[in-house]
């Protein structure tokens, strides 16, 4: 469905960021694509949308193809119009509207006709947003914010779903509730997901298949439960040691060896 190939990104024709990164995602799926800061996760999510050539960004090598058409070189208008929608870091609602208002903003790529059968969708997975609907959103917290911008992702019917950092300052509770509603999401709309995450613990439960991402590189994939009992994926991700105990700040500052895929 979509596949990238031995992708390359450069910023203002300077700066490296991805280097070679092949990855695949396969129709309905969940995959997660785990790694820390500045590993290039969200600059992978940005190839894929088209938002690159809104930062100076742009895919210098590989391809990136989705159901046999390279999109690559595409403006973001058109490849959301193919169904590819990206929910952004960071919860980027426009905060001076309301729920509605932002909601309906997520469905102007499709008929008026059905934008009330899609806000009847997008409340029935998260029932919260019915009673805040007229509420202004600058003014939610933080995981009401979240519903906020994957509501209006759904009201797209999205194909293929890019979700970057979706946990990010949330509480844990609440990042059930996101990730719940995901998997449901997906399960229910056969929409295909990519989540881009730090909390590589529920990434890993929420999907069916990972990549790990370093310096640009895919340096380990497979399947979700495999890596999650790599020791690895344990030891520099979950803060697990061999053992299952989890590591001190102690033993992460001084510990010295590398891992096994460098």
């Amino acid at each position: 469905m979509l596949k990238l190939s031995n992708v390359e990104v450069k910023y203002a024709d300077v700066i490296l960021v991805l280097r070679g990164v092949s990855l695949e995602i396969a129709k309905g799926t969940i995959v997660s694509l785990l790694g820390s800061n500045g590993a290039g996760k969200t600059t992978t999510l940005k190839a894929i949308s088209g938002l690159l050539h809104t930062e100076l960004g742009e895919v210098t090598a590989g391809t990136i193809e989705y159901e046999g058409y390279r999109i690559d070189a595409m403006d973001p208008e058109q490849i959301a119009k193919m169904g590819i929608i990206q929910v952004m870091e960071g919860r980027r609602v426009l905060e001076h509207l309301t729920v509605e208002e932002n909601l309906r903003l997520g469905g102007y790529i499709r008929s008026r006709d059905n934008i009330k059968k899609d806000l009847d969708m997008v409340y029935d997975y998260f029932p919260k947003l019915r009673s805040l609907r007229n509420s202004t959103s600058g003014y939610l917290s933080g995981g009401e914010q979240q519903m906020v911008v994957m509501g209006r992702a759904m009201m797209a019917h999205p194909k293929i779903m890019l979700l970057d950092e979706p946990s990010m300052g949330l509480a844990p509770l609440i990042v059930e509730e996101i990730f719940e509603i995901i998997r449901k999401f997906n399960t229910e709309e056969k929409s295909s997901i990519l989540i881009v995450e730090q909390n590589a613990r529920t990434a890993l439960g929420a999907s069916e298949y990972a990549y790990v991402l370093e310096n640009g590189r895919v340096v380990l994939d497979g399947p979700s439960s495999k890596l999650a009992d790599n020791e690895d994926i344990k030891e520099f991700y979950l803060g697990l040691s061999k053992i299952g105990e989890k590591k001190s700040y102690r033993d992460v500052k001084h510990y010295k060896r590398r891992k096994r895929w460098l």
